[in-house]
């Protein structure tokens, strides 16, 4: 799920730049981290060095924060929940905490959205997390977290891409970056967050645009891919073939506009094509907030022929893949043999100057507007499909300085990295062990088509769709993140991973690049710590226990309920309690309830606090609390136990392992009457605070 660049932002590039004196910069500061990039894998990175203590700064080519999370894309791509942890999690928890307010549904009841989400519900109660959302709500939770942790974010600045210019290294370490506005920025360690990897392609690190051979890593599912038609995104899914000819059946007449009149090429082969782009449409139906479909300028009606031709066939899919979000919106993604998708117009996009992006942006947001208007206005589309389509149009309240149109075109792949580790199918379909996990995926192999062609027979078709299912998450390499030693040692790269083209269809999700960008944040403030050690030599074992600590789930053994046996009586998990926010997910220590704890990360003296609370049977009742105990832990947590008489208090040290089975610790025993709730908070702590479950068993 890979963004790129603003319709909207591009309009001061290339204006006149007045470029700063040296003096106005001669005390410019010097960061710990430098974060080039927007995207929801940027926010990660630059989150996790402030919960470190480290400076960083967010420099940004893009106006909004959150990449394609913000830009459209409300239907997480999850694939299985529990492997998401950490700050990637942290988000999708600030979500539902958003939604958990009355006046988050203006267009819509809570209770009339349902609970729909990818293959799970979509607002998870018991997890305190929600995966589904408008693309506002994800902005104002990107925004809100970085004023949160006063993290500096560069808007609209845009790297110079000239390695002459734009980069200044030392050997092989990056000491500044230079932006077209004049801006420099110098950093320690440096992380390339965008979709294009624009900072790592200037900085000389080696990447590969395009499809590999199925046979140049032993791959089954990579190359071109002819004859293979899975999902539904192509031509075989409709009842009879169709012609590609402006006149059916006459190639004198000439091709249709977006096919290639070129020979697809041979059957997992290599080439240099690319898996289409679209924009993610936030649409609806309610008629206060809809802007209707209007024509675009330079309308052409033949540019949706085959369309026409779909829906003479008999084709009625249009609305499959108008995914509903909260307030009576869509999720609205590409779905048949001609839809969003514009298949073929985007293979000079990685490498091309940002002017020729530009013009490629705008030819994608012309053709699918065109594309809504056609099937909203066009008599020749069927009645009531026409009037269906007519009745959505762009939301009125998103991307409110875009005209309703989303400012990030879904880039689905550009620029990989070939670092440290490549990461293959043969990693995500475990044929062989991932070295040294940072973090992991689940989401099937999933590639859009790349072009559209002419069959030896006549007929036209589509290719490049695939979907092959992983088997079960995966495990992501750390050297998937880092470059080769002698091209840079202080830049990670956790969106534009060193992967293949058909693993990349699988890593390339958002609560991915979120996962990535924190563990690639925390190996360069290791680094950082050790003495600017070289990404590539961090020790891996240190590595991992400071990933597990902050809650990342490195390999499927992680995700098992870690608690000795059933608990006894009423328990709520720390999931389910009610908590400011700001605690950290974790899984480093067991035991734990549940897929693990919460920590405060030895900060925010009495600003962490968690409240359990449940209904109970009127009676004398034994309250325990689980944790993890360590030496690293607080001696003296307070805890507060709110019974029939009045609160309890006292303090526990969870530096002590618990007496109950090394795993939980009796408060006492109190009579209740119908509630009971047990407070935790971290005034005056001497170390980390956990949280886990509270247990209340009646005598």
């Amino acid at each position: 799920m890979v963004v790129g660049i603003s319709l909207m932002k591009f309009s001061a590039i290339f204006l006149p730049t007045i470029v700063l004196s040296a003096s106005l910069w001669a005390k410019k500061p010097v960061y710990d981290l430098v974060v080039y990039g927007g995207t929801s894998g940027a926010v990660a990175a630059a989150v996790q060095a402030r919960h470190m203590g480290k400076s960083v700064v967010i420099v940004s080519p893009d106006t909004h924060l959150g990449g394609l999370s913000s830009g459209g894309l409300g239907w997480t791509d999850t694939g299985n929940k529990a492997v998401i942890g950490g700050v990637s999690r942290e988000f999708y928890h600030r979500v539902w905490c958003h939604y958990q307010r009355n006046d988050a549904w203006r267009w819509q009841r809570k209770t009339e959205y349902g609970n729909k989400g990818q293959g799970t519900k979509a607002i998870d109660g018991e997890q305190r997390t929600m995966w589904i959302f408008e693309p506002h709500v994800a902005e104002s939770v990107f925004d809100a977290w970085v004023k949160e942790l006063n993290i500096p974010v560069h808007r609209d600045e845009w790297l110079d891409r000239n390695p002459e210019t734009g980069i200044t290294k030392k050997g092989a370490r990056i000491h500044s970056i230079r932006m077209l506005s004049g801006k420099t920025f110098e950093g320690r360690m440096f992380i390339d967050a965008t979709y294009e990897g624009d900072l790592m392609a200037t900085a000389g690190v080696g990447y590969h645009v395009g499809r590999e051979s199925k046979d140049y890593y032993g791959e089954h599912w990579n190359g071109i891919q002819t004859g293979v038609l899975h999902h539904r995104h192509h031509f075989g899914a409709v009842s009879k073939p169709i012609s590609p000819y402006r006149i059916p059946g006459d190639p004198d007449s000439g091709v249709l506009p977006g096919i290639s009149t070129a020979a697809p090429g041979v059957y997992g082969a290599e080439d240099k094509r690319i898996q289409a782009y679209c924009f993610r449409m936030c649409l609806t139906n309610h008629p206060e907030n809809r802007i209707p479909f209007e024509k675009p300028e330079g309308y052409d009606s033949e540019q949706y022929e085959l369309l026409l031709r779909i829906f003479d066939a008999g084709w009625r899919e249009t609305f499959r893949k108008f995914d509903p979000i909260p307030n009576r919106k869509t999720d609205t993604n590409n779905h048949g043999p001609f839809s969003t998708d514009h298949i073929g117009f985007n293979y000079a996009y990685p490498e091309g100057s940002y002017e020729e992006r530009k013009a490629i942006i705008q030819q994608h947001a012309n053709y699918q507007k065109g594309l809504m208007y056609c099937i909203a206005n066009d008599p020749r589309v069927p009645e009531e499909v026409r009037n269906k389509m007519a009745s959505f149009g762009l939301s009125k309240d998103e991307f409110t300085d875009n005209g309703g149109w989303p400012h990030q075109i879904y880039v689905r792949e550009s620029r990989r990295m070939i670092g440290s580790h490549v990461m293959t199918e043969n990693e995500l379909l475990k044929r062989r062990p991932t070295p040294q996990s940072v973090g992991m995926g689940s989401y099937a192999m999933d590639s859009h088509n790349v072009q559209r062609y002419i069959t030896p027979e006549g007929f036209v078709q589509n290719e490049g769709d695939i979907g092959v299912s992983t088997r079960g998450p995966y495990e992501i390499s750390y050297g998937s993140l880092t470059p080769k030693k002698e091209q840079c040692e202080n830049l990670l790269v956790p969106v534009c991973v060193s992967s293949s083209h058909i693993a990349f269809g699988s890593i390339r999700m958002e609560p991915v690049f979120m996962i990535l960008g924190q563990s690639a944040a925390t190996a360069a403030m290791m680094c950082l710590d050790s003495d600017q050690l070289a990404v590539q030599d961090l020790p891996y074992k240190q590595l991992r226990s400071r990933l597990l600590e902050d809650g990342q789930v490195l390999e499927m053994a992680s995700q098992v309920q870690s608690s000795p046996g059933t608990l006894k009586g009423i328990v709520v998990d720390d999931l389910q309690a009610h908590h400011s926010s700001g605690w950290k997910s974790s899984r480093a220590i067991h035991p734990f309830h549940k897929i693990g704890y919460q920590h405060d990360g030895n900060t925010g003296n009495g600003r962490y606090w968690a409240q359990f609370k449940t209904a109970l049977s009127p009676g004398v009742h034994e309250v325990r609390m689980t944790y993890t105990a360590n030496p690293n832990r607080a001696t003296n947590v307070p805890v507060e136990i709110h019974h029939r008489f009045g609160i309890a208090r006292i303090k526990v040290n969870q530096q002590e392992a618990p007496a109950i089975d090394g795993f939980a610790s009796s408060l006492g025993s109190y009579e209740f009457n119908e509630s009971g709730m047990v407070v935790i908070d971290n005034e005056g702590t001497d170390g980390h605070v956990i949280i886990d479950a509270v247990q209340w068993i009646r005598k």
